[in-house]
C-alpha cells in the first residue's frame, strides 16, 4: 500500500485556466476576432439604417429604426452605370460563371491528380512541372494574349469564353490539391484494384472519389470563392450585359447621384459575399479535413 502510494498518476498534470498562456491566446484570439468582425458589424447595421441616421455620424451605434429598403435597392433598382436595375443581373451572371467553371475546373483536376499519383505515364514529371509553373504564373501576364485567343474563337465578351479562362487558370493548383491527397491515399488499394482488373477510370469512379470527398470541398470552396470574387477578369472578358455581380458591386459603389448613398452600398456589397461565405460556413468542418488529410503534403 505504501509503494501504491508513492506512485506519481500518469498523464500531464492539469493546467490553471487562467494561466499566464491561457490568458495570452485567447486575448490575442479576441483581439484578432474584434478586427475582423468589426468591419461587417459596421457594414450590417449600416446597411439596416436609413440616410438621415447616417448623417448623425455614428457608425457603431445601432439602428433606431430598422429598414430593408437598402437591401430591396441594392437587388433591384440601384444604378449600375447605364442600367438601373440593381445586383440582381450580376448574380445571375456570376452564378452562370461560377457553376460551371468551378465543375469543370474540379474534374478536371482531380482526374489529372490522380493520374499524376497512381499511373506513372512517360512525361508525367515534366507536364507536373509544367503545370506547377502554371500557377504562379502571374494573372496581368496573360491578360492580352487571352483577349486575342478569345477572340480568335469567338467567345471574347461572353460568359462561356470567362468559363474557360476560369477553368484554365484553375487547374494547375487544384492539380497539386488533388495529387498530393491521392499521394496520400494508402497505395495497396490502388494495386490491389488493378490486380482485380480494374482499369483507369472504375479505380478513379469506384475507389478514389468515394474517399475524396474532403479535397473535393477544399477545391469547391477555393473555387467558388476565388470565381465568385473575381473583378479582374469579369471586367476584361465580359460586357455590361454579362457583368458578373463584383463588377456590377464596384459600379454601385463608385456610381454617383446627387446623394452618396452608404446604406444601399453596404448592402450591395454584404449580398455580394453572401455566397462565398454560405459556401465555406456549411462545408467548413471538410475543408480542415481535406487541408489535414494531405491537401498541403508534398
Amino acid at each position: 500500500m505504501a509503494e501504491a502510494a508513492l506512485i506519481e498518476p500518469a498523464g500531464p498534470r492539469p493546467q490553471k485556466r487562467l494561466s499566464r498562456r491561457n490568458i495570452f491566446l485567447y486575448g490575442t484570439l479576441i483581439v484578432i476576432a474584434v478586427y475582423y468582425a468589426l468591419p461587417l458589424y459596421v457594414m450590417i447595421v449600416t446597411s439596416l439604417k436609413g440616410m438621415p441616421e447616417i448623417r448623425l455620424g455614428n457608425i457603431f451605434s445601432p439602428p433606431v429604426e430598422i429598414t430593408f429598403e437598402p437591401w430591396v435597392r441594392a437587388w433591384s433598382s440601384a444604378c449600375t452605370g447605364l442600367n438601373c436595375d440593381g445586383l440582381s443581373r450580376g448574380f445571375w451572371n456570376s452564378v452562370w460563371i461560377t457553376v460551371p467553371s468551378v465543375t469543370l475546373s474540379i474534374l478536371i483536376a482531380s482526374v489529372n491528380g490522380y493520374a499524376l499519383a497512381n499511373w506513372r505515364f512517360k512525361g508525367a514529371n515534366v507536364f507536373f512541372t509544367i503545370l506547377i509553373f502554371g500557377a504562379f504564373i502571374p494573372y496581368q501576364v496573360m491578360i492580352y494574349p487571352l483577349v486575342i485567343i478569345l477572340r480568335e474563337i469567338g467567345l471574347y465578351g461572353s460568359l462561356w469564353g470567362l468559363v474557360l479562362v476560369h477553368t484554365i487558370f484553375g487547374m494547375p493548383i487544384l492539380t497539386l490539391l488533388f495529387r498530393n491527397y491521392f499521394t496520400s491515399i494508402p497505395e495497396e488499394l490502388f494495386k490491389a484494384a488493378r490486380i482485380d482488373g480494374a482499369g483507369f477510370w472504375g479505380i478513379y469512379l469506384k475507389i478514389m472519389l468515394p474517399m475524396s470527398l474532403p479535397i473535393f470541398v477544399v477545391a469547391m470552396i477555393l473555387q467558388v470563392t476565388g470565381i465568385w470574387n473575381d473583378f479582374l477578369f469579369g471586367v476584361i472578358y465580359t460586357k455590361p450585359d454579362s457583368y458578373p455581380m463584383t463588377v456590377q458591386l464596384n459600379n454601385i459603389v463608385n456610381t454617383t447621384t446627387a446623394v452618396k448613398e452608404y446604406n444601399v452600398n453596404m448592402a450591395a456589397t454584404i449580398l455580394t459575399g453572401l455566397v462565398p461565405l454560405t459556401v465555406y460556413f456549411i462545408s467548413g468542418k471538410l475543408f480542415v479535413r481535406g487541408i489535414a488529410a494531405g491537401a498541403v503534403k508534398g
